[in-house]
């Protein structure tokens, strides 16, 4: 069996390829029912989810007869559902005022320091805590653009320089892969890559400030002075982190009691300062649990085939890691890669010396699939569980984002396309 066949809980079988139809299916669904028949997707979008996502799951336990397979999937879920949930109620908590006009210097300050948050506590606690005050602060001159920025740089490519940062690192440093490895071996194209989205949004910005008459910026944001209320929940935050570390079901049952508590210990003029409801998170819990179950077939079909992808340079790894992560879960897809690099060196994902040692001698094949599932995630709504939560919330605030297909022609290929092969010509070849 090849090497990434050995991961996670490998189907018995191969499943047939035809049963990668139904997620194929999620995702056109996502992509073009919005646009075609709105009203209809928003209210049959759960039973379609569960639809498909049961007759994926009915093929692997009554045909394959691997049930167990889909039970780790299960349990996979409500992890990623406990950790996007809790962060989600904990963060709309917090209510942070922002003082005066939004004006480019201090939109692309912003960011950075998003993206430096997003190494401390996640894309998805950066995401969560700064999503908010980001639409605040811009909200007389907010456009698809400011959405999208937001979605490349804090949910998605400030992560890369820790463990914390994004799940497929993490998953890399409970393999083997020493916790600071990322900071020593990534900061470069990290840098490169932060560099070059701020200066893109700042030329993007100021032709967008400068097109907003001064007399409503003055009367939209000058009287506003900086504050931060709900501070109490940036201790459940701290806790939500800690959790991350814990085994299951510790893991999400911390996240679980920190959510509740801040739900009901929040006064609740935060919570409408904020605006919050839970409509989001249950657009992402159903969306979610339709794309994690379709995908399976998918993922198992890569693994058991992986070795004849022909791929052994870090370009290679990094291109075929990257574009498989914008449409797949991004740590899943770490990992299938991971075990198929280390498989090419005799090595295996089962030990953690292997890893250790694989990161130490071939750090630029490693470098290549950490940054190809970290930066990659970026690439469309669906590649990292950050990006559907920004465009729901941006939403309900009655900001208008890009369709699912608009953000990848409009943003993705001439903006972060250009900047992912660079990274790939000027740090892996």
């Amino acid at each position: 069996m090849p090497a990434a066949g050995l991961l996670l809980a490998s189907a018995t079988s191969a499943p047939s390829p035809w049963m990668i139809v139904p997620f194929v299916l999620m995702l056109l669904a996502i992509a073009l029912m919005p646009f075609i028949h709105a009203h209809w997707w928003e209210k049959h979008y759960a039973k379609l989810a569960v639809g498909l996502g049961l007759f994926t799951a009915g093929y692997y336990v009554f045909f394959l007869r691997d049930g167990p397979h889909m039970l780790e999937v299960a349990h996979e879920y409500i992890s990623f559902i406990a950790l996007i949930g809790s962060l989600f109620i904990v963060a709309g908590g917090i209510h942070i005022r922002v003082r005066g006009e939004s004006t480019p210097l201090r939109n692309t300050l912003f960011l950075a320091t998003g993206a430096v948050l997003a190494n401390f506590v996640g894309t998805t606690g950066a995401s969560m805590l700064m999503i908010r005050p980001w639409i605040r602060m811009n909200k007389y001159r907010i456009t698809a653009f400011h959405v999208v920025f937001f979605i490349f740089i804090v949910s998605n490519a400030g992560g890369a320089l820790t463990p914390i940062g994004d799940p497929p690192l993490f998953l890399g440093y409970l393999k083997g892969v020493p916790f600071f490895w990322s900071v020593g071996h990534l900061w470069a194209p990290w840098t490169f890559m932060l560099g070059g989205l701020l200066v893109i949004f700042y030329v993007f910005d100021r032709i967008n400030f400068s097109r907003a008459p001064e007399v409503v910026r003055e009367l939209e944001t000058g009287y506003e002075k900086f504050a931060i209320d709900g501070k109490r929940n940036f201790f459940f935050v701290a806790i939500i982190l800690a959790a991350v570390f814990l085994p299951s079901p510790w893991r999400e049952l911390l996240m679980v009691a920190a959510a509740a508590s801040s739900w009901h210990l929040t006064p609740k003029p935060v919570h409408e300062s904020n605006h919050f409801n839970f409509h989001p998170i249950k657009e992402v819990a159903w969306l979610f649990f339709g794309i994690f179950a379709t995908m399976v077939p998918a993922l198992d079909y890569l693994q058991i085939h992986s070795d004849k992808l022909g791929i052994s340079t870090p370009v290679e790894f990094y291109a075929m890691t990257g574009l498989l992560s914008s449409c797949l879960d991004n740590a899943p897809t770490y990992l299938t890669f991971l075990a198929a690099a280390l498989g090419e060196q005799g090595l295996s994902l089962k030990s953690q010396a292997d890893v250790t040692l694989f990161a130490a001698q071939h750090a630029a094949t490693l470098a290549a699939i950490s940054l190809g599932a970290v930066f990659f995630g970026a690439a469309t709504y669906i590649g990292n569980g950050p990006n559907f939560m920004v465009k729901s919330i941006c939403e309900h605030a009655r900001v208008r984002t890009p369709s699912f297909f608009d953000y990848i022609i409009r943003y993705t290929l001439p903006i972060l396309a250009p900047l992912l092969a660079l990274v790939g010509w000027l740090f892996l070849r």
